[in-house]
C-alpha cells in the first residue's frame, strides 16, 4: 500500500491531496496544527491518520518524525504554507516576512531531514514541495509581493539544491505551481477548483522519476522558468 505524508492537510489544496489519495487506498498521514477542529479532514473516508504539526515549531517536526520512526514514506508533500499579499515599500513588517519564510521555506527543509530515514524506506522516494509561479524570478513582470515573492524563491532555490544533494541516494525532489485556485489564499475569482487543480498535480506526481529530480512544474506538467 502507498503511503504519502501532506502538511497542511485540513483545508484548501492539502485538503483536497488527502481527498484524492484516499479514494485510491493510499495510507494517509495527514498534518495540521489543530486535528481536534479540523473537521472536513475529519470526515474523509479512508486509512488516514492525522498528526498535530505546526510549521513554525521545529519540535513537532522532531517529535513527528520520531512518532513514525520505522514508517515507510513514499511521497512526502510540503504542502502547508501561508501568503501575504497586502505589503508594499514602506509598510514591511519584519516579523511578519520572518514568519512567512519559516513557514514556507525552512518548515519544509526541516521536514526532508527529519524525514529521509521513511522516504528511504519507501517506494517512491519522492518529495514534492507546492510552490507558486510568484517565486519565479523571470516570471516576474510586476513587482511586488516581496514577502510571498521572496518565501517561495527561497524555497524553490533550497529544494534545488537538496535535490542535487540527495539525487545519489536516489530520491527526487520536485517544485509544483498549483495554478490559480479558488481556496482561501486563492480567491474565488480563481479558475480553478481544488479538484481540477489536484487532479492534474497528482497527473504530474505519478510520472516523476529521478530524472526529473529539481525540476519547476506547472500544474499542467509543463516547466517554470526560474
Amino acid at each position: 500500500m502507498p503511503t504519502v505524508l501532506i502538511t497542511g492537510a485540513n483545508r484548501g489544496l492539502g485538503l483536497e491531496f488527502t481527498k484524492q489519495y484516499a479514494m485510491e487506498g493510499w495510507q494517509i498521514f495527514a498534518c495540521c496544527r489543530n486535528p481536534s477542529t479540523a473537521k472536513d479532514l475529519a470526515a474523509i473516508k479512508g486509512k488516514i491518520s492525522t498528526h498535530r504539526l505546526d510549521m513554525l515549531d521545529d519540535s513537532q517536526i522532531r517529535q513527528l518524525s520520531q512518532e513514525l520512526s520505522g514508517q515507510a514514506i513514499d511521497v512526502l508533500i510540503n504542502n502547508a504554507g501561508v501568503g501575504e499579499f497586502a505589503d508594499r515599500l514602506g509598510n514591511i513588517e519584519t516579523t511578519k516576512w520572518l514568519s512567512l519564510l519559516h513557514v514556507n521555506m525552512i518548515a519544509p527543509v526541516h521536514m526532508i531531514e527529519n524525514f529521509l530515514p521513511h522516504l528511504e524506506r519507501g517506494q517512491r522516494k519522492l518529495v514534492v514541495n507546492m510552490t507558486s509561479r510568484m517565486g519565479s524570478i523571470e516570471d516576474n513582470h510586476t513587482g511586488g509581493y516581496y514577502l510571498y515573492r521572496s518565501s517561495k524563491a527561497g524555497l524553490n532555490m533550497v529544494m534545488k539544491s537538496i535535490a542535487i544533494e540527495l539525487k545519489p541516494r536516489n530520491i527526487a525532489v520536485i517544485l509544483l505551481h498549483p495554478g490559480w485556485v479558488k481556496t482561501a489564499m486563492g480567491g474565488q475569482n480563481a479558475p480553478l477548483s481544488p479538484t481540477e487543480s489536484i487532479q492534474h498535480l497528482r497527473q504530474v506526481i505519478g510520472k516523476v522519476t529521478i530524472h526529473d529530480t529539481g525540476r519547476f512544474f506547472n500544474y499542467d506538467g509543463q516547466t517554470i522558468p526560474w
